[in-house]
């Protein structure tokens, strides 16, 4: 398969997948463009491009079904999207970095696999919490390239502060203000745009229509956990094994 139709099949196929979840695929875009041999200069900016459109698409998606959260959300979001800025303008040599916060995904699918968290009634963090929480995840979200949601999710999942479909509806917008910030950072230390958006942008909006739908409309929160925990797998898995 030439290495232009693999890289545009491979997008639509994450951003199916991760947006079903309320996610936008950009650990799992990572992970293909550099299969694909991207210059590594292009694919932060490219993935969260990308990040932008299919965020966008389950934004509206999860808020449409009822499942968003504008009192839990917006803590984390006010925080981390100044961070997410200063993260995609940094350049950092973060190998050991992204090892960690790889294995750290990597434990967090294994407990979705072999037990996922039952749902029971969420306990919202205290705002000192939320706001911390959210400015760390929006460091981590501009240096890895990613919207920040897939650190996110499990953990307003793990500590019961929301139930499984208003965690993906609050991801879903915590990544597209992360990755607008991270864009705009990005673009202004590098002053380039990213090649390849066209046809990368229409196979992740067709995948993230499809995918977001039935997260938020059809599937249940036990199938939404375990599809959780392979998104969780790739993007650890691409932390970890890519430099």
């Amino acid at each position: 398969m030439e290495p232009t139709v693999l890289l545009v099949t491979g997008a639509g196929v994450i951003a199916f997948l991760y947006s079903s979840v309320g996610h936008a695929g950009a650990s799992g875009y990572i992970a293909v463009m550099t299969l694909c041999g991207l210059a590594p200069a292009a694919i932060k900016p490219l993935a969260l491009s990308l990040n932008i459109l299919v965020a966008t698409i389950a934004c509206f998606q999860f808020w449409r079904a009822g499942h968003f959260s504008w009192k839990l959300f917006w803590p984390f979001g006010l925080a981390a999207t100044p961070l997410a800025f200063v993260g995609g303008y940094l350049e950092l040599p973060a190998h050991v970095f992204k090892i960690a916060v790889g294995v750290v995904l990597l434990v967090s699918a294994a407990q979705f696999l072999l037990r996922p968290p039952r749902e029971s009634d969420p306990k919202p963090p205290k705002l000192p919490l939320a706001l911390g929480t959210g400015a760390g995840l929006g460091l981590m979200a501009g240096l890895t390239g990613t919207g920040g949601g897939i650190f996110l999710t499990p953990l307003v999942i793990m500590l019961h502060w929301a139930k499984t479909k208003t965690a993906s509806a609050i991801s879903a917008m915590f990544i597209l203000c992360n990755s607008i910030a991270g864009l705009a950072g990005n673009i202004s230390a590098t002053k380039a745009m990213p090649p390849l958006i066209l046809p990368l942008a229409a196979a992740v909006i067709v995948g993230g229509v499809s995918g977001s739908y039935l997260g938020a409309q059809r599937l249940s929160p036990l199938v939404i956990k375990r599809l959780l925990a392979i998104v969780l797998l790739i993007a650890g898995s691409k932390l970890v094994f890519t430099f």
